[in-house]
């Protein structure tokens, strides 16, 4: 058997394994060191090959190894994502080749010698990158450089339409079709899952389509998936919003700008999240998925993305200029960016949240249910039968009836319920006040890297749960938030983190940062 593969092997066939490597959103194979066609080609590690068989092809990254227990010399080895985008059986005979050099790689060197894009360069580029025709390090090499050399108005446009481009568009053949969406930074500031089922049980039509985590402990779509299916082709969430008037999915699966997922999938190790791309980003993925009305909350405070009015200001004007060129009614807000967003930070907790809002319950996060409200009423005055100033009664009745709560459990229900029942870590650690005093700072990035390091947002039930908000009193050894890990490396981590520093600030209430709200 061993030699009837080497003998085809030696003809420039190999005969297909299914690794199940999970190599996230990348295409990678691998071929034995002692493979015939690894040694007469003169393919490298980490080079880009062609796979090709009966008129599929795929490209995808080159890993070499030495051990036949993984690829035998005769085999070519694919991870799921090559395998499952390649389409063909496992033992199928394929042939492998050099893969042309994407020639919008010059543009990405142009970009990082500091010039300015045109259209049909992002346009290539964005092109080339669908087409998997970058590794992540050519990727990695045009965010930092359109990141770092600040793209102008016109450059973000581009990329923006570019990347709109990449992908299927949803068209609901409905004059009004609303969205919501914040620009992040903020932990816990899940007022999406509120403002959709407010909206929807109104009666008008909100696809939300959300990323997963970047930068931060949870995302919509990782928070949703404690309670639903979020994974959801574009004909299931098309069927599922024309029944329920709404959906809360990722965008991942349903190929919307699809361009933006491959590279987000680089940006989260790396931390990157430059002011342009986001713009692209969020765009892009609001008009594939059919939006005409979109309402964008861009937090302000010391440790948020955006820390100063006037970057805020700077970023609406840059909102609006993309938005007026690709035909969307656009609103922006400027909202209290100074601590987190309710009380929990990791999808379980700010599951929680979320559901004690809707139910109405006593204890609810009362900041989380009033964001929620104002944002809701701003969207729901979209809509040219709600006079201005109106939506938020109309909002805070929604809820107050239970009628955002059935929604959510109509929308939740079309989804497919979530079979897994996710619990919070059981491992637990309280931290304390350090001194008698008031709350006077709360630092949203440090929260963000202690959830992070306890393990979310990839272990639901990890997180923070806070208990003390700014302006809040405490004495010394009161605590102000606990720690939850599901497993001990990352429990470690975390306590290890928040010895070098809380996060939490204690003092004066006159220390407090002003808070810059625009509603």
């Amino acid at each position: 058997m061993v030699k009837s593969t080497k003998s085809k092997a030696a003809k420039g066939a190999l005969r297909l394994r299914r690794l199940g490597i999970d190599t996230y959103r990348e295409n990678v194979v691998y071929l034995h060191r002692e493979c015939e066609v690894y040694r007469t080609e003169g393919f490298q590690a980490l080079s880009k090959v062609k796979v090709c068989s009966d008129g599929q092809h795929i490209l995808a990254v080159l890993n070499v190894v030495d051990d036949e227990n993984i690829v035998m010399s005769g085999d070519l080895g694919l991870s799921e994502e090559a395998f499952i985008r390649l389409g063909l059986d496992e033992d199928s005979m394929v042939r492998i080749e050099h893969a042309e050099p994407p020639a919008s790689m010059d543009a990405v060197r142009r970009k990082i010698a500091g010039e300015r894009l045109s259209q049909q360069d992002f346009h290539n580029i964005i092109r080339d990158i669908t087409d998997t025709r970058y590794s992540k390090t050519e990727i990695s090499a045009f965010l930092v450089a359109s990141g770092q050399t600040d793209m102008d108005r016109d450059e973000v446009f581009y990329l923006t339409r570019a990347m709109l481009d990449s992908g299927e568009k949803l068209d609901w053949n409905e004059s009004l079709v609303a969205d919501k969406h914040c620009i992040g930074g903020i932990p816990g500031n899940r007022t999406s899952m509120l403002v959709v089922p407010i909206v929807a049980a109104h009666g008008m039509l909100i696809p939300k389509t959300s990323s997963r985590a970047i930068t931060s402990p949870a995302g919509t779509a990782d928070t949703m998936e404690v309670l639903a299916n979020v994974e959801l082709d574009i004909k299931k969430l098309h069927d599922i919003v024309r029944k329920t008037r709404a959906c809360l999915a990722w965008g991942g699966t349903a190929e919307l700008s699809p361009a933006d997922d491959i590279m987000i999938a680089v940006e989260r190790p790396l931390g990157i999240d430059s002011l342009g791309q986001m713009v692209a980003s969020i765009l892009s993925k609001k008009l594939a998925a059919g939006s005409t009305h979109l309402l964008i909350d861009i937090p302000v405070g010391p440790t948020a993305k955006v820390r100063q009015m006037r970057q805020a200001q700077r970023l609406r004007k840059l909102f609006e200029f993309v938005a007026d060129q690709l035909a969307i009614h656009l609103e922006v807000v400027i909202t209290d960016g100074r601590q987190p967003v309710g009380c929990g930070i990791g999808p379980v907790l700010e599951c929680r949240d979320i559901m004690q809002v809707l139910q109405n319950t006593p204890d609810a996060p009362a900041d989380l249910r009033q964001k929620s409200l104002r944002l809701a009423g701003r969207v729901l005055e979209f809509d040219p039968d709600v006079r201005g100033g109106q939506g938020y009664s109309i909002a805070r009745d929604i809820v107050d009836s239970g009628r955002a709560l059935e929604m959510m459990n109509t929308i939740i229900k079309a989804q497919g319920e979530q079979s897994r029942k996710f619990e919070l870590g059981s491992l637990t650690h309280e931290v304390l006040a350090p001194a008698d005093g008031v709350v006077v700072n709360i630092d949203n990035l440090q929260m963000a890297n202690i959830a992070r390091f306890a393990g979310a947002p990839i272990d639901k039930g990890a997180g923070v749960d806070l208990f003390k908000k700014l302006g809040d009193k405490v004495e010394k050894g009161e605590a102000l938030y606990r720690i939850h890990a599901m497993f001990p490396s990352d429990f470690k981590f975390a306590i290890a983190l928040c010895d070098r520093d809380s996060g939490y600030s204690v003092g004066d209430e006159s220390q407090i940062p002003k808070a810059f709200v625009e509603f």
